[in-house]
Order: C-alpha cells, then structure tokens, then sequence
C-alpha cells in the first residue's frame, strides 16, 4: 500500500511505513503489479525514477494499466499518456464533442478527478463535472458513457475480474454499471446522506463495496463509511474501531482494498486498516501530516 500525504509518500508493508519520497508536494500516485507512478509538482517519478517529464498544469490522477502504459490526467481536462521522453496530449480525448458540456460548480475548469481500468484494456476517466468517459482500447479512443449517470462523479472503480463492473461514487451516492457504463442502477437505499466521494472494491469479492458519504462538501459534513456486500443493494455503517462520522470528507483516494483483500482508510493524520475486508478497524499508524491519498 502506498500513502501519499501533501509532501511525502510512504510504503506500508510492514509494521511502521517507510518514507520513499520527501520534501516534495504530491500530486497523485498509483500502483499496478510492479510498477508505480507518482506525479509531484515538477516530475512524473516511475518506479521511483525519475522520468524528467514537465508536468502540464494540475494534475489530479494518475493510472498505469495492465500493460505499463501510463495515464494522466489535468485540468482542463486534459488527458496525457507518459511516452519515452515526457507526456503526450491525447488527441482523441480532446477532441471529443461532450467537451462544451463539462463544468464545475465553482466556474473554473473540469478536471480529470480519478482513473480506473480493466486487465482487457478498457479504462474510465472520471471528469469533475462530467460524467465518465470511457475507452476499450487502452486509451486510443474515447466516448462517454450513458447520460443515466448522475453527472457530478466524484470517483471511478473497477474489478480486475469482473470486467463488466463499473462502480461510480457521485454527489448523488453510489452508481453501478454490469454493462461497462452502457447502463447504471442507482444505489442509494440505506445511505443516510447522498453526497459521496471515495469507492472501493474488494479484490476478491466483486460484490463488496465501501463507500464515504456525506452531507455535502463544506463545513462539518458528517462524514461516514459505509459496506455493503450485495453490490450497494444494502449499506452498513462502518463504526467498529472506525470514527462513527468525521468534520471532514473521507475524500476521492481515501479509500482502498491491497491485494490480500486488508481495507485501508484515512481520517487526517490516522491511517485505518481493516483485516476483514471492512468490518472491524484500528488505527495502524499516524503520519507527520494529514494523508491524502492511498493506492494499493
């Protein structure tokens, strides 16, 4: 598992995390079988190399897919792929017609907020605000998905096996796609609040779900942790070892299953972890500053 906070990135696979990158302010980061990716300020760092690449304006995600290549994405939204000597603006995405429609709620630029793939190539970019655009070979061509998703996503999941699973978190509580995105059901019963912002899908078990919800996204917002283990059919509320509502939001990417099927979360500082994929937590580490981001 990889945390990030504003400045550094840890390593958790052990007892106490290890700092692998300091002094630096964090972008973005991900990891995909051997490889990782991490964006800071001035450089896209593989593999914790140095790729020398120019960073083009804010960036929000990084992916890596199943076979090495590299995706990242800004405002704008823009949508670079990392090639031998930098990041190259992908064309298609650019050129797409839904672009007039994207918009922010605080009249600046749309973003690329968050990534998700599948191992057969298909990936989901998620624009803030702007639904999901979608791309079945690997990054070459783009379409957005169908309007029956509610627009305002805030984050995109994917099942390495359930490749038709698509698993949306939106201002509108959560959203599931059997159809990689040609459909969606709404999944909302049982969630106090709609306002969602993280998502995250059991390795092993596709049909296992965590999601944050809230009451909106300012002040103290009451934010909780919710499972559900019938697809978002049903919600429980996360409260064992775990706090029963945060002031803050349980953000985009703060949120994650590692491969051995162990739930991590944040809350500040507190790094939560769970051995039973999501029903009892405890506290496994407080870092120097607040964490922002988690990839596994």
């Amino acid at each position: 598992m990889l945390i990030a906070t504003r400045h550094q990135v840890f390593e958790a696979n052990g007892d106490r995390p290890k700092p692998l990158i300091e002094d630096a302010r964090i972008l973005a980061l991900s990891c995909e079988a051997q490889t990782t990716a991490i964006v800071t300020e001035s450089d896209l760092i593989v593999n914790w190399e140095s790729t020398g690449s120019d960073i083009p304006g804010d960036v929000e995600a990084v992916d890596i897919l199943d076979d090495g290549s590299i995706f990242v994405g800004t405002e704008g939204p823009h949508l670079y792929r990392y090639v031998s000597g930098g990041l190259e603006l992908v064309e298609s995405f650019e050129s797409l017609e839904c672009r007039e429609d994207f918009w922010t709620p605080w009249g600046g630029p749309a973003a690329i907020r968050s990534f998700a793939h599948t191992p057969d190539g298909w990936l989901y970019a998620d624009v803030h605000v702007g639904s999901i655009i979608r791309s079945e070979d690997r990054g070459k061509s783009w379409a957005p998905v169908t309007p029956d998703l509610h627009e305002d996503v805030h984050q995109v999941a994917t099942h390495s096996r359930e490749t038709d699973l698509v698993v949306a978190n939106t201002a509108d509580a959560v959203y599931v796609s059997e159809d990689r995105g040609s459909s969606w059901n709404h999944r909302s019963d049982g969630l106090p609040y709609r306002y969602g912002r993280a998502v995250a899908i059991h390795p092993e078990n596709p049909e296992c779900f965590i999601a944050s919800v809230s009451r909106g996204p300012h002040s103290n917002v009451e934010g909780r942790l919710y499972r559900s283990e019938d697809a978002g059919r049903s919600w429980e509320h996360i409260e064992d070892g775990f706090p029963a509502s945060t002031t803050n939001n349980i953000d985009t990417f703060q949120i994650a299953f590692s491969e051995d099927g162990r739930a991590w979360s944040s809350v500040d500082s507190d790094l939560y972890v769970s051995e039973d994929g999501g029903i009892c937590w405890s506290v496994g580490w407080t870092a120097p500053e607040p964490i922002t981001l988690l990839a596994g």
